[in-house]
C-alpha cells in the first residue's frame, strides 16, 4: 500500500468545503490500495463529535487540539506532520497553513508533495501571506485546482505542474422523484448564509421577480451567520414575507428541502478578503434531484453549471438577467431537470477519485 499524508484545514464533522473534500479524497484513496493517515485540528471543544466521526473511518485521523495558546497548536502540527512525513510516500496538503506546511517538509524529505488549491487560499488580504502561498506552491511537484477559475488564479505562478480536478458530491438520491407537472416558482440556497454565497444578490433581486411571479418564495438553508443583515435588507425592500430561513439543517431535511423546490440559486461573489467560490458542490447535489441551477458568472461556479443544459449562469448583480433565466428555465422545466441529473453524475466522487489515481500513479 501507498502510504499518504493528508494535511488538512478543515474536516468533519464539522462544517467546511475544503473539509468534505478531504474526507472523500482519503475515503477514495484508501479504498484503492493507499494507506492513508490524515492531520488536521480539533475544532469543537471537547472533541467528543470527532471523536464520535474518527471511529466510524477506515483511516487514521490525527487531530491537533486548537488551544489558547495558538501558536503552540501550530506547532504541534507542525512537528506531527515532520513526524508522519518520514514515513508517507505521497503527502497532500489542502487548505491555508496545510499548503505552508507541506511546502515547508518538502525542503527535509524526497517525497511527492501534492498542493490541492480550492480558491480563497490564494487570495489572501495580506500581501506577505499571499506571497508565502505564492512561495509555497512552487515547491509542490503537482498543483491540482478544484476549477479553472481556481487555476486562473495561480497563473502567474510558474509551477512545475498544475492540473484541474473538479470537486466532487456524494449523496443518496431518492429511488423516486416526483416530477413537478407546473414548477411554481420556490427558490433556494444552501450554504452559509454569507457575503461568498450571494444570498443578498437573490433577495435584491426579488423585487423583479415578484412583479411577474407574485407567489414567489426564496427558501435559505444554512448556518445562519449573516441572517440578522439578510432580514434587515428584505424588510428595506419589502419583499420579507418571500424569504424564509431555515438555519443548518440535517442532510436528510436539505434533501426534503430541496426536492420542494424549483430552481437552485447560488449568485456567489468574491469578498474584499478574497474569499471566492471556488467550484459549488451544493449546486451538482441539486443537480442530482433533477433541481435546475442558476449561478454567477466570474467565479468556480463556472465549472459547475453547463450553461444553457443544466442550468444558467448570470451576472450576480443583474435582477433583469435573473428574471429571463428563471423564465427560461420554468418554460423548459422538464428538460433542464433531466439533463440536470445527467450533468451531475459527471461529478460523483466515484469519477472524481480516479482521476486523483491517474495523476498520482504518474
Amino acid at each position: 500500500m501507498i502510504k499518504t499524508l493528508i494535511l488538512t484545514s478543515e474536516f468533519p464533522p464539522q462544517p467546511g468545503g475544503i473539509g468534505n473534500h478531504a474526507y472523500h479524497l482519503a475515503k477514495g484513496l484508501q479504498a484503492h490500495g493507499y494507506e492513508v493517515k490524515l492531520v488536521c485540528d480539533t475544532r469543537s471543544t471537547y472533541g467528543e463529535a470527532e471523536n464520535v466521526f474518527d471511529r466510524s473511518l477506515s483511516y487514521e485521523v490525527v487531530r491537533i487540539p486548537r488551544g489558547k495558546i495558538i501558536f503552540l497548536s501550530y506547532l504541534k502540527r507542525i512537528s506531527t506532520a515532520f513526524s508522519l512525513a518520514r514515513k508517507s510516500e505521497i503527502v497532500i496538503s489542502s487548505g491555508k497553513f496545510s499548503l505552508w506546511l507541506g511546502a515547508f517538509l518538502s525542503f527535509f524529505f524526497q517525497r511527492k508533495f501534492v498542493a490541492i488549491i480550492h480558491g480563497s487560499e490564494v487570495q489572501l488580504p495580506n500581501k506577505m501571506l499571499r506571497k508565502l502561498t505564492d512561495m509555497s506552491l512552487k515547491r509542490f511537484d503537482i498543483v491540482i485546482a478544484v476549477s479553472n477559475y481556481t487555476k486562473s488564479l495561480v497563473s502567474h505562478l510558474p509551477l512545475k505542474k498544475i492540473e484541474v480536478i473538479p470537486n466532487g458530491f456524494e449523496m443518496e438520491v431518492p429511488v423516486q422523484i416526483q416530477n413537478k407537472k407546473e414548477p411554481v416558482p420556490v427558490l433556494i440556497t444552501v450554504g452559509n448564509v454569507s457575503q461568498r454565497k450571494g444570498q443578498h444578490n437573490v433577495i435584491n433581486a426579488l423585487p423583479v421577480l415578484l412583479k411577474k411571479y407574485s407567489d414567489l418564495q426564496y427558501h435559505i438553508v444554512g448556518i445562519p451567520s449573516e441572517k440578522e443583515k439578510l432580514e434587515k435588507l428584505a424588510l428595506n425592500l419589502g419583499v420579507e414575507k418571500a424569504v424564509v430561513f431555515y438555519g443548518k439543517v440535517s442532510e436528510a431535511v436539505k434533501i426534503k428541502l430541496l426536492l420542494q423546490a424549483d430552481v437552485f440559486v447560488m449568485l456567489s461573489e468574491t469578498t474584499q478578503t478574497g474569499d471566492t467560490e471556488g467550484f459549488g458542490i451544493a449546486i451538482l447535489e441539486a443537480n442530482a434531484l433533477g433541481i435546475p441551477v442558476i449561478g454567477a458568472l466570474g467565479c468556480g461556479i463556472e465549472d459547475a453549471i453547463k450553461d444553457g443544459t443544466s442550468g444558467k449562469l448570470i451576472d450576480n448583480q443583474d435582477p433583469k438577467q435573473f428574471a429571463v433565466a428563471l423564465e427560461e428555465i420554468l418554460n423548459n422545466y422538464e428538460t433542464y431537470s433531466s439533463k440536470a441529473k445527467i450533468w451531475s453524475q459527471d461529478f460523483t466522487w466515484e469519477k472524481v477519485i480516479m482521476e486523483y489515481l491517474g495523476i498520482l500513479r504518474q
